[in-house]
């Protein structure tokens, strides 16, 4: 979705965004989380242990991996041509009901569930997401993610 500016935004308060395209999420993905991270736990990275040892028989990506893809997400349901910023806001209510096992797919579906003035010509805008895994009919993450958008 295209809109010209902040204002024309505000009309999909309370409405959902198109979906976000699918993305494998790979052991290469994982592995490079997790040396950005630090977070080198053996669940994550090490593959043979976790065919053998983990409950999942492969290895999974961090829930933070998966929270770490909605800005990028956002990006692919609508532009706002009159932005020249945006920044991340903050999360609120972030839960990993689902691990994502390697090399499965997620996408993002996400409404707007409010919006805020901000100083500076801005709107804080707060959208509710649930990244989905293909196949799954549990999602892997539920969050509520702030943006601050400026024209």
């Amino acid at each position: 979705m295209i809109f010209e500016n902040l204002e024309a935004l505000e009309a999909m308060k309370g409405k959902e965004l198109p979906a976000s395209d699918w993305y494998v999420i790979n052991q290469q993905m994982i592995n490079d989380f997790a040396n950005a991270t630090l977070d080198k736990q053996w669940i994550h990275v090490d593959e043979e242990r976790a065919k053998k040892e983990s409950p999942f028989k492969s290895t999974v990506a961090h829930g933070f991996m998966s929270v770490a893809m909605i800005s990028r997400m956002l990006e692919e349901m609508f532009t706002v041509k009159s932005v020249k910023m945006g920044l991340n806001y903050g999360l609120n209510k972030v839960r990993f009901p689902n691990p994502v096992p390697v090399n499965s797919m997620l996408r993002m579906q996400a409404t707007i569930s409010n919006i805020e003035n901000l100083e500076n010509n801005g709107k804080k805008i707060t959208f509710s997401c649930v990244i989905e895994i293909k196949g799954q009919k549990k999602p892997a993450c539920y969050a509520e993610f702030l943006a601050a958008l400026f024209e």
